[in-house]
This record gives C-alpha cells, sequence and structure tokens, in this order.
C-alpha cells in the first residue's frame, strides 16, 4: 500500500530508506566512494537536493518506509546554498568541479515549462525488485497528471531508466563528466 506523504510525514526514515537505495548508485557513490563519507554526508545531501517535499507535501513512501520519492513540484526547488556548502564540505577537491558541471547540465535539462521534478526515489535493497518503485511512481504521477504538468527526473542506472520508461519517461541525453558514470535526464510529457 502506497500512502501519501504530508507534513506529518517521519523525514528521517524517509531519507534513511533513500541512502539505503543509493548506496550501490554509481553517481552517487562516483560521489562518495568512502561508505564513511558516503553515510556521514549523503543524507544530508538528500535533505538539500530534495527536501522541499516534505513541506511541500510531496513526499511520497511506501507502507512501513519500504521505498520513498521525494517530489518537487513547480516553484519548490532544492537549497542551492545547503548544496553548495554540502558539495564544498564533503566532496574530494579533485571531484567539486565535474560535479558542479554535472548539476549544471541537470539544470538545463528541465524542462522549460512548469514541471514537477522527482530528485530522488529510492527502494530498499531487501524490497527491491518488488514493485514498490513502480507504485511509488505511478501515485506521484497520478498527481502530476491531474495538473497537467510535464515531469522530469534523472536515471543513474540502467535499470532505473528502463522503470521509469515503463511509465513514459523519455531520454533527453546522456550526461557524464571527467571519468563520471553516465546519467539519463529523462521527461515525461504532459500529454499523458
Amino acid at each position: 500500500m502506497i500512502s501519501t506523504v504530508s507534513k506529518q510525514v517521519d523525514s528521517d526514515k524517509a531519507v534513511r530508506v533513500i541512502a539505503l537505495a543509493f548506496s550501490a548508485d554509481p553517481v552517487v557513490r562516483w560521489a562518495y566512494p568512502d561508505p564513511g563519507d558516503y553515510y556521514t554526508y549523503f543524507p544530508r545531501f538528500i535533505r538539500a537536493f530534495a527536501g522541499g517535499a516534505f513541506e511541500a507535501g510531496s513526499a511520497f513512501v511506501s507502507e512501513g518506509y519500504a521505498g520513498a520519492a521525494l517530489w518537487l513540484p513547480p516553484g519548490v526547488h532544492a537549497d542551492e546554498e545547503q548544496l553548495d556548502a554540502i558539495v564544498e564540505e564533503s566532496i574530494a577537491e579533485e571531484l567539486q568541479g565535474p560535479i558542479g558541471e554535472i548539476i549544471e547540465m541537470q539544470t538545463a535539462c528541465h524542462p522549460d515549462e512548469p514541471h514537477w521534478y522527482l530528485p530522488m526515489i529510492g527502494v530498499d535493497p531487501v524490497h527491491q525488485g518488488k514493485g514498490y518503485g513502480s507504485r511509488l511512481l505511478a501515485q506521484a504521477l497520478s498527481v502530476v497528471d491531474s495538473e497537467g504538468l510535464p515531469a522530469y527526473l534523472e536515471a543513474t542506472t540502467t535499470a532505473s531508466r528502463a522503470l521509469y520508461e515503463r511509465h513514459g519517461f523519455e531520454v533527453v541525453r546522456e550526461l557524464a563528466v571527467a571519468g563520471s558514470p553516465p546519467m539519463w535526464p529523462m521527461v515525461r510529457p504532459s500529454s499523458h
């Protein structure tokens, strides 16, 4: 059962499940190769990048927090100041420039018109492959569709890219810099 999360959500649980889900993500672990650094800083990164979903009431969780999706509706954005501070504090100096480039390229791939953005979705690895991700996407996309707006996200694995394609997302381009793993910005047109 998927339930819509409002301001009563346990944001700590949602952030923890997303951190678990991304623990083997190629792009994230390129940025945080050390496990200690990953578990110290990535939860803060999640909050800075996608935490606006908690205040906007646009966070979705599966029953028991097996998975979570943090959507940013039109007008809600990442906390750029916090993101910059976290990158400066936690990312190896030689990766700060390339990561800044990736973030700029991601930003440039967003649709020009108002849209919903999914910066973070993840399912606890012990629950992956059981449909939680699909149900989280379907629940949120019903809200997006009711507003007649496009949706945007970045896939960081071929498996997640395939999942998003099944839900109507289309690859905009492939992004990679300075030896980083690829990621794929994807848009789901508003015509769905």
